[in-house]
């Protein structure tokens, strides 16, 4: 495994100095590869986190544009931005965020004709997806592939994150097993959400994702965290 350079062990300085991490860990962090499905609310906060902490290789699959309507809460973006393709734009900030790291955008949807070739060569899948026929078949090419699968999903002050198909553990099949809002969630459109939700959800997935790589905590395998926002709760279900 190669050796960090000076420069990356000092942008890395506060990462190299926790027990859990130190260089062999921002190595691993530097050799993972992470696919990133959204990067819209929840998109956002991963993928900059990711990136400021060294994920090598970072894969955004996205196929909508900027739109104004989004900058409340999709932070990455800003109003020049606006009619640019996700993907594209959300890549090019990740570069500028971190030069040592590879960023490819994916400006497309995930869909089951191209979802097995777009996780082969990522070892970690982030779901960030905005609807949930999208996020259905990343449940499904995950367990096919034997890849992790870090789950978030944000509403109104309500968010959720889970660790899913990870070591024989549960999918999104077993945490939703009826597909009925497919039907119903769907044709009502996006539910509304505070703008601060997905940075918290977001920011715990990212967490997740480091914790997957370096083999360090307790991984959200198994359980379902439940944050409410409004009247600042946390719970943990078991699944």
């Amino acid at each position: 495994m190669s050796s960090l350079t000076n420069e990356e062990k000092t942008r890395y300085h506060r990462q190299l100095i926790v027990p859990e991490i130190g260089e062999s860990g921002q190595l691993l962090l530097k050799k993972s590869s992470v696919l990133v499905i959204g990067a819209g609310g929840l998109g956002s906060p991963v993928l900059m986190y990711l990136a400021a902490a060294g994920v090598g290789r970072i894969g955004i699959v996205d196929s909508d544009e900027v739109s104004t309507s989004n900058l409340q809460r999709q932070i990455l973006y800003i109003t020049d931005d606006v009619t640019r393709p996700k993907a594209e734009a959300a890549a090019e900030k990740l570069r500028h965020i971190n030069p040592h790291i590879t960023v490819t955008a994916y400006p497309v949807r995930f869909t089951e004709e191209n979802a097995d070739r777009l996780l082969a060569g990522y070892n970690i899948a982030v779901d960030c997806c905005d609807n949930y026929s999208t996020r259905y078949v990343l449940s499904d090419t995950t367990l096919r592939a034997g890849k992790p699968m870090v789950y978030g999903a944000v509403s109104e002050f309500m968010g959720q994150a889970s660790v899913l198909n990870f070591r024989g553990g549960p999918s999104y099949r077993d945490l939703y097993p009826e597909e009925m809002h497919l039907t119903s969630g769907e044709k009502s459109g996006p539910p509304g959400v505070v703008s601060p939700l997905p940075g918290i959800i977001g920011a715990m997935q990212a967490c997740e994702v480091i914790k997957i790589i370096i083999g360090a905590g307790d991984v959200l395998s198994g359980c379902l965290l439940q944050v409410d926002a409004l009247n600042l709760r946390t719970d943990i279900i078991s699944l």
